[in-house]
């Protein structure tokens, strides 16, 4: 670690703000923009001089590249002593307002975005995935695994998985099925009629993957299916997951593989253009996991969907 260029690095009160609104969200330069209010051309140079210095990554995403903190590297130990003193920035504060701002509007997009799609998912779906067999992929993991008598689906959108894991589920017990869009609940609540099912085993439940409505240890395994690609914050996610499971539940997780389609952002509201095997299994051992498996199966149009199977110890 340079030292020295990382005191020069925060030796400015523009890369001190950057420092703090990056400690507590991942942004990408444009929502960086609407917080501080500056132009691009400055704070683009604002962050590659702390970039350079090693205190912040970029992750590239197609068109879209993302600052974060450095969670690793030379100049971590360096980033972890500064955290606590953040908050003492006279616009500390205000930056924290504004960005939390910027995040809820973001989520709000979100939502109507598939509030508007609900009518139409089955159709966008088939077009997306090819006919491939995700919700196989999802029931001949847990199907092996003992103890999923409460199972939890984690952005279950029109409730495409919930007939298949209220089969998984033992002992007359529950499929808790989550949604930020209210819209692709009552699509859920309609399938949940159609096919009979039980009502006193389906609970609906809306809110956010990054503030879910379940209580800590209330499930015994976790389905997040093509749902992080939208979240702003995959780890938070993640973490998310591993506090509402029980000790030893699983968590299994599908995805697009990393791609280049960036039309899919507009068409399909989608944050993330996919990710890394490794990226994926990292995110998950950071938030408290054991990986045990991680494979890749084919799709039309040049994607693929990533499976991660992890364990709650």
């Amino acid at each position: 670690m340079d030292l020295l260029a990382c005191h020069k690095a925060l030796a400015d009160h523009t890369r001190l703000r950057l420092f703090h609104l990056l400690a507590h969200h991942e942004l990408n330069v444009g929502e960086i923009l609407d917080i501080v209010q500056m132009g691009q051309s400055r704070i683009s140079r604002h962050l590659k001089i702390l970039a350079d210095a090693g205190l912040v990554t970029a992750r590239r995403h197609g068109a879209w590249v993302f600052y974060s903190l450095a969670p690793e590297g030379d100049a971590a130990p360096f980033v972890r002593a500064m955290l606590p003193l953040l908050d003492s920035l006279p616009t500390a504060a205000e930056d924290q307002e504004a960005a939390r701002l910027v995040v809820e509007e973001r989520a709000r997009q979100t939502r109507h975005f598939f509030d508007d799609l609900a009518p139409r998912l089955d159709a966008m779906q088939q077009e997306m995935l090819g006919g491939a067999d995700v919700a196989g992929l999802v029931l001949e993991v847990l199907q092996t695994r003992p103890g999923c008598a409460v199972v939890a689906d984690l952005g279950c959108g029109a409730g495409a998985l919930l007939p298949g894991l209220l089969g998984l589920s033992q002992g007359g017990q529950r499929v808790i099925g989550v949604d930020s869009s209210a819209r692709m609940l009552a699509q859920a609540a309609r399938l949940v009629q159609r096919e009979a099912l039980p009502a006193s085993r389906v609970s609906l439940r809306l809110g956010d993957l990054e503030h879910l409505p379940l209580s800590d240890g209330e499930a015994h395994c976790a389905v997040l299916s093509l749902v992080l690609h939208h979240l702003p914050s995959p780890r938070r996610g993640l973490a998310e997951a591993w506090r509402v499971l029980a000790p030893g539940g699983t968590c299994l997780v599908l995805d697009f593989a990393r791609h280049e389609h960036e039309a899919m952002r507009k068409k399909y509201g989608d944050r993330w253009l996919g990710f890394e095997p490794a990226e994926l299994a990292s995110w998950c051992a950071e938030a408290g996991f054991v990986v045990e498996s991680t494979d890749a199966h084919p799709l039309p149009h040049g994607l693929g969907l990533l499976r991660v199977i992890a364990r709650k110890q």
